[in-house]
């Protein structure tokens, strides 16, 4: 019988990881900078990233891999629905996110406990890939504070920048031109993994904390996405025109010293 921290990474997972750092490498040229202390890397733990193309996903495994973590992604049930990789998705440890339905309770049930076996759990913040203009992290949703309040994980902010020229929002339309793209230019793709954010104050139950918390993340990663982007302080220089714009989750930069 599994005893609360006995989850360890699948053999599947780890060759994906180095499979995604292969890929990365074909488009782009990865920095990672920051680090994850190293009694925090087997969990539990929560890594929180800002989300800004369908690419994500493998340029944070290929980073997280460069940091000694395997951490379960929480991914739209949408990926798990595919034939092949759905299966995969489900032998590596992730956890289904099925969006706008009464289930996705479930999804944070089934990350909580994962949390208490010693996983560690990367988690989008924003809930979507956002659409801020500037590409600045959106209004986040409270799910992931949730999580951490009520685990006592402790969560790490993984600021990343680049990935929004490999592929498309709209992928898999243009996505061939655009990885061709990448090819020739080679995108330089930063990820930062910031220091842990402190939580210790808010309690599950405590009316606004998950809010408070919530606030707390986006502002950690916008701080340590500033760095990543110094020529594009308002604007990216690349501009996708599939990629639509929404102002209604704008989330106000508090910056430190601001």
């Amino acid at each position: 019988m599994d005893t609360p921290t006995t989850w360890r990474p699948p053999l599947i997972w780890r060759a994906a990881q180095l499979l995604a750092r292969v890929l990365v490498g074909a488009v782009a040229r990865l920095e990672v900078s920051g680090g994850v202390p190293a009694d925090l890397c087997r969990g539990p733990l929560i890594l929180a990233a800002n989300h800004i193309s369908p690419f994500d996903p493998v340029v944070l495994a290929a980073a997280c891999r460069a940091r000694g973590v395997a951490p379960r992604f929480m991914a739209t049930g949408g990926l798990f629905r595919a034939p092949v990789l759905g299966s995969l998705m489900r032998r590596a440890g992730h956890i289904r996110v099925d969006r706008g339905t009464a289930s996705v309770h479930r999804a944070l049930d089934t990350a909580a406990e994962a949390a208490a076996r010693g996983s560690a759990i990367l988690v989008y913040p924003e809930g979507r890939i956002g659409l801020d203009p500037g590409m600045w992290p959106e209004r986040g949703k409270t799910g992931a504070a949730r999580l951490a309040i009520a685990s006592g994980a402790p969560v790490i902010p993984v600021a990343q920048w680049g990935s929004h020229e490999v592929l498309p929002y709209r992928a898999p339309t243009g996505m061939l031109r655009r990885l061709a793209r990448a090819v020739l230019r080679r995108p330089v793709i930063r990820v930062h993994f910031g220091p842990p954010i402190l939580l210790r104050d808010l309690h599950p139950g405590t009316p606004g904390a998950a809010r408070r918390a919530t606030d707390r993340i986006i502002d950690a990663i916008t701080g340590d996405l500033v760095p990543l982007r110094p020529d594009e302080p308002d604007r990216p220089r690349y501009v996708d025109p599939g990629r639509p714009v929404d102002t209604s989750r704008s989330h106000r930069r508090r910056l430190p010293g601001s």
